[in-house]
C-alpha cells in the first residue's frame, strides 16, 4: 500500500526516510494533532520548503503522507473511505502552511467536496517550529454563505480539542436533520440543479419540468438549485466554489442523487463525481431511466437498452469510482442494467447486436404496413406533449384499455387500435411515445422504428393540453420533432384537451388562435366534433 504521495523528487534519502516514519505515527484521536507530530511535520516542511500533509483516520493512525509544493499539497484518491448519505468521510487533514496564513479557500472546498471530518493548518515560525494550528469543520443546518466553521486558532500547547467527540457531534447533527428529510423506503432522493445561460423564465419552466420527470421516475426532490452563468463552465458545468456549496446542501439534506437538467458532457461528469461522492446523472440519463421502468414488449426493451449503451459509451473512459455511480443510473433499473457495467468492446458488440435486432423490428413493421396498405385503411397518429392525454384519447375514441397516467411517460410501447366512424368507415388510430423538450438524441435514434409508424400516417391527431400554462411551449417542441422527422408535410389537426380545466375566456382565446377542436379526452361526450372532423378529412 502506497504511503507516501506527491513529488519526492529533489529530496535527500534522510528526508524521504523521515517523512516515510510519518506513516508510522500514530496519536491520540482526541488531539487534532499531537504537539510532537505538529513540530516533526513543521521542521521537515521547513527543511525541504514543502508542504507536508497527513490524513489522519479516527482511530489516531496516520493513513496517507502528502508531500506538495510551497502553495499546496493535493489530497489522493481517497474513494475507498467511502460513506453512507448524512456521514463524514472519517479521516482529517493536517497540513503545514509555507506563509503565516490560516485556512485558505482551497482548504475549504476539499473540506466540503471531500466530506472531510475536519481540515488544519499548522502555521509556522521562521525557524520551522510550530505556531498555531486553524481547524474547519462542516457546519451542520447552515443557512448562511459559510456552510462550514472555523475554530480556534490553537496553540500547540492546547491541541487536545476532544476532535472524534467533535466528530461524532456533527454526524448525530447530521443524521438528525437528514431524518427530518427522510423518504420512504428505497426512494433516491435527489438535489435538482440547473446551470444555464438562458433568461431565468425558460429556465425555470425547465427545472419544474425537470421536477415532473423525478416524479414521474419515483425520485423524491428535496430541493433544487438555479444558477444563471453568462458561460457554462467548461469543467463542472458549474463554479468550483457553487459545486462545494451544492455537496454540503446534499450531505445536509441526505441527498443520494444529483439530477442536472442540462446534458452533461463526459468530461463534465467524470470531473464532478470525482469531487462528489453520490450518483450524478443528467436529464437524458432520468429520460432513459424513466423509459427503463416504463418498456414492456421486447421491442421497447430493445430500443431502451440500445439508447442506454449509446449514451454510456463515450463515459466508460470514467474512473472506476464514477463508473460505479454513472452505470447505477437512479437505482440501478431497467432492462441494459446488467449490461452497463461491461468494457467497451462488449458494449460495441452488443450495440451491434441490438442494431441488427432492431433491424429485425423494422422489416416487421413494414410488413405489418403493407398489410394495412393492402387492406387500404387510413391511418391517424396520435402525437403531442408526453402526459398531453393522448393514451386517454385513444382510450375514449376506441373503448380500449391502454395504461393513462397522470405522469410523464406513462405510455411508453405504441398501440394501435381499430375504429369505426358513422359512416361504417373503418381505420387504425396509433398512439406514439410522448414527445418532450430537448428529446434526446439518442432516444430519437433508438426510437426511429417506432416514429417511422409516423410516416405512414394520413393524419395527425396533436393533442396540446391546454390547462398546462406551458403548453405555447409544448407546441413549439412537438412541432419541432415533427420538423426534424421531416413529417411537418402530414395534415394535423389539432386537438385541445382538458377544456374543462379551463376558464371559458382563455378556452375561447385559445381556440381561434390555435384553429382547434376542443375535447375533454376522458369525456366521449364531447369527442363527436373531431370524429366529424376526422370523418370529413378521409
Amino acid at each position: 500500500m502506497k504511503k507516501v504521495f506527491g513529488n519526492t523528487g529533489g529530496l535527500k534519502a534522510n528526508q524521504i526516510r523521515r517523512i516515510e516514519n510519518l506513516y508510522r505515527r500514530k496519536i491520540d484521536p482526541e488531539y487534532i494533532i499531537t504537539p510532537e507530530l505538529a513540530r516533526d511535520v513543521s521542521r521537515l516542511s521547513n527543511e525541504i520548503r514543502r508542504q507536508i500533509g497527513l490524513l489522519i483516520n479516527r482511530a489516531g493512525k496516520i493513513s496517507s503522507v502528502i508531500i506538495g509544493d510551497q502553495q499546496k499539497i493535493v489530497i489522493p484518491d481517497i474513494s475507498d473511505y467511502r460513506t453512507a448519505p448524512g456521514r463524514l468521510k472519517g479521516l482529517r487533514c493536517v497540513h503545514t502552511h509555507m506563509k503565516a496564513e490560516p485556512l485558505t479557500r482551497d482548504d475549504l472546498t476539499d473540506l466540503a467536496l471531500l466530506r472531510l471530518d475536519a481540515m488544519a493548518v499548522i502555521t509556522m515560525t521562521k525557524d520551522g517550529f510550530p505556531h498555531q494550528v486553524h481547524v474547519g469543520h462542516i457546519l451542520p443546518g447552515s443557512t448562511d454563505e459559510k456552510p462550514y466553521q472555523i475554530i480556534g486558532p490553537f496553540n500547540t500547547n492546547n491541541l487536545d480539542i476532544g476532535c472524534n467527540e467533535l466528530i461524532i457531534a456533527l454526524e448525530d447533527e447530521l443524521a438528525h436533520i437528514r431524518s427530518l428529510y427522510k423518504a420512504a423506503h428505497g426512494k433516491e432522493r435527489a438535489l435538482l440543479v440547473s446551470v444555464t445561460t438562458a433568461p431565468r423564465k425558460y429556465a425555470q419552466e425547465s427545472m419544474d419540468e425537470l421536477a415532473e420527470l423525478a416524479l414521474s421516475s419515483d425520485i423524491e426532490v428535496i430541493g433544487t438549485v438555479l444558477q444563471q452563468r453568462k458561460k457554462i463552465d467548461s469543467r463542472y458545468i458549474m463554479g468550483r466554489g457553487k459545486l462545494e456549496d451544492l455537496t454540503i446542501m446534499a450531505l445536509q439534506k441526505g441527498a443520494t442523487i444529483i439530477v442536472f437538467d442540462q446534458e452533461l458532457s463526459p468530461s463534465q461528469i467524470r470531473a464532478i463525481t470525482d469531487q462528489i461522492e453520490l450518483k450524478v446523472v443528467d436529464r437524458t440519463q432520468l429520460i432513459l431511466d424513466i423509459f427503463a421502468q416504463r418498456a414492456l414488449s421486447r421491442e421497447g426493451k430493445l430500443q431502451v437498452e440500445h439508447a442506454q449503451l449509446k449514451y454510456l459509451l463515450p463515459r466508460l473512459v470514467a474512473k472506476n469510482t464514477a463508473m460505479s455511480r454513472l452505470t447505477g443510473g437512479i437505482g440501478g433499473r431497467g432492462p441494459g442494467e446488467t449490461k452497463l457495467e461491461i468494457n467497451r468492446r462488449r458494449v460495441h458488440d452488443r450495440i451491434r447486436q441490438l442494431e441488427k435486432a432492431l433491424g429485425r423490428v423494422k422489416k416487421h413493421r413494414f410488413q405489418q404496413k403493407a398489410k394495412r396498405n393492402k387492406r387500404g385503411l387510413p391511418v391517424f397518429s396520435i402525437i403531442g406533449y408526453t402526459n398531453a392525454g393522448k393514451s386517454t384519447l385513444l382510450n375514449s375514441l376506441t373503448k380500449s384499455k391502454v395504461k393513462a397516467e397522470n405522469r410523464l411517460f406513462a405510455t411508453l410501447d405504441p398501440s394501435n387500435r381499430r375504429l369505426k366512424f358513422p359512416r361504417n368507415i373503418e381505420v387504425i388510430i396509433t398512439d406514439t411515445v410522448g414527445f418532450i423538450r430537448d428529446l434526446p438524441d439518442e432516444l430519437i435514434v433508438a426510437f426511429s422504428a417506432t416514429l417511422e409508424e409516423l410516416e405512414n400516417a394520413d393524419v395527425l391527431l396533436h393533442v396540446i393540453d391546454i390547462s398546462n400554462p406551458r403548453f405555447k411551449e409544448h407546441i413549439k417542441s412537438v412541432e419541432k420533432i415533427i420538423c426534424n422527422l421531416e413529417l411537418e408535410n402530414i395534415p394535423t389537426i389539432n386537438i385541445l384537451n382538458k377544456k374543462d380545466l379551463v376558464d371559458k375566456e382563455t378556452f375561447e382565446r385559445i381556440r381561434i388562435k390555435l384553429e382547434g377542436i376542443a375535447v375533454s379526452a376522458n369525456d366521449k361526450n364531447t369527442l363527436m366534433p373531431l370524429i366529424e372532423k376526422m370523418e370529413s378529412m378521409l
